[in-house]
């Protein structure tokens, strides 16, 4: 019915023009809908986005731990072949120096016994089974024995099923020529063992095997006949924070290794937060924006605008007794922007490294000689995270709970907008039947004036 044309079929009227003209009357309701859903559906992606800027301030204030100003270090080594490694808690300034003996090494041992192919009898050749594994210290851990015509493929494999400490393999030597190999599963000296044959005693055991790698534990020499040991070729802990791993034995060539700071480091991590405050100011600035002619998504929300000054207090303000965050290299320009004095800071963390902490972490909470309560004292990492997640927090943040609000807001609208339509569509038939209606009438009275007419000019 609705795509019915009526057009002027004996009125002349424009009867679809009408009908279109009284829906879009009737549905300038509707019209103003569809204008608020769009600004709803793009202030809520504006909230997100602004959210994301400030989860990205949260990120950067993360990494500023109560330890990050004191965490970071360095290690250098005086040899290529001495990788070390610096945790939080190595001292600044420590060194170690020593020469690398010998590296680390896990025991293979061949049977001198040779096989003409895998699957040959494993009792044609040596060892006689069953053989029997002892450990570094020739205490016995176990024995393997290989039913009559196991192949030597199957002695491997019953040697791998026993988890003695050792794996078996078959290696071929070349044509025809196949031997075993035994290879302990645990690193270094502790994982020495002798495999000892049936026909052999405790003199003569492991006669039966040649070793091509020892069991051996990577050597140190530092000094003084002080030596350290490490089953692997990495010495954890070596100093009190401090690993080294080393590729390659030179017992003539002495290795220093020193503990240094990483200030830098501490530093690039301010200037990062800095830049998601920035970031998350300037995303404010862009969507409240309440200039004239401004088509910003949330112009004029006051709301979400002070999200913008709460980050400026958290870096200008001053930290407890410590004074300002200027001390420590934090500055806010004219434009409501925030600087950040790298030279400044590290000088700060250089001379005065409790202040510097104290600035930008703040201070726990703590006791006093006379039993009196210290408070903590939050710092400007402290108080960026504090704002950021009060707006960014996944269950409570502002700005999520803004953004859900507009997301049900949209709904609600799209719900009348699709009520709207079926209205509108029921109007628009009803109209087509009374213009149908009207055109049938008309239709029937031109008739009937035109039998009329006829009878009149009969009668003349």
């Amino acid at each position: 019915m609705a795509g019915m044309s009526v057009d002027g079929l004996v009125s002349g009227l424009d009867t679809t023009n009408l009908i279109n003209q009284l829906i879009n009357a009737e549905g300038a309701s509707q019209k103003a809908l569809k204008t608020r859903l769009t600004a709803t559906q793009q202030a809520a992606s504006a909230y997100r986005t602004v959210n994301t800027t400030f989860l990205a301030v949260s990120a950067a204030a993360e990494k500023l731990t109560p330890t990050a100003l004191t965490s970071a270090r360095t290690a250098s080594s005086s040899s290529s072949a001495v990788t070390p490694v610096a945790t939080a808690s190595a001292v600044p300034g420590a060194s170690v120096t020593f020469t690398v003996q010998s590296l680390a090494s896990t025991q293979v041992s061949l049977s001198k016994a040779v096989w003409t192919s895998p699957t040959a009898d494993a009792r044609g050749a040596g060892p006689a089974w069953p053989v029997e594994i002892y450990d570094e210290n020739d205490t016995k851990v176990g024995s393997i024995d290989i039913p009559a015509g196991a192949t030597l493929t199957d002695a491997a494999k019953a040697v791998n099923d026993a988890g003695y400490g050792v794996t078996a393999s078959v290696v071929k030597l070349g044509e025809n020529r196949y031997t075993l190999q035994f290879t302990s599963t645990t690193a270094g000296e502790a994982g020495g063992f002798t495999v000892k044959s049936a026909d052999e005693d405790m003199t003569t055991m492991g006669s039966g095997f040649v070793t091509t790698a020892p069991a051996r534990d990577a050597t140190l020499d530092l000094g003084g006949g002080v030596v350290a040991k490490s089953a692997t070729n990495t010495f954890p802990e070596l100093l009190t924070g401090l690993s080294v791993t080393v590729s390659k034995a030179d017992p003539d060539a002495q290795v220093t290794v020193t503990v240094g700071s990483n200030n830098d480091a501490v530093a690039s991590n301010v200037q990062k937060l800095v830049d998601a405050v920035n970031a998350a100011i300037d995303t404010v600035k862009t969507y409240t924006n309440n200039g004239k002619d401004s088509k910003a998504a949330l112009r004029g929300d006051y709301s979400i605008a002070s999200l913008a000054g709460q980050l400026l207090d958290a870096v200008s303000s001053a930290v407890g007794t410590y004074g300002s965050p200027a001390q420590a290299g934090f500055q806010l320009t004219k434009d409501g922007r925030v600087t950040f004095d790298k030279n400044a800071f590290l000088t700060a963390l250089k001379d005065k490294p409790e202040m510097a902490q104290a600035l930008v972490l703040g201070t726990s909470a703590t006791t006093a000689a006379d039993g009196t309560a210290v408070p903590a004292v939050k710092g400007v990492a402290a108080r960026l995270l504090e704002v950021a997640k009060t707006a960014s927090d996944s269950t409570t943040g502002t700005l999520v709970s803004m953004a859900n609000g507009k997301d049900a807001a949209v709904k609600d609208i799209q719900e009348r907008i699709d009520s709207w339509d079926l209205r509108l569509e029921k109007r628009r038939e009803t109209l087509t039947r009374q213009f149908t209606a009207m055109e049938t009438a008309l239709s029937a009275m031109k008739n009937q004036s035109t039998w009329l007419g006829s009878q009149l000019s009969a009668l003349g």
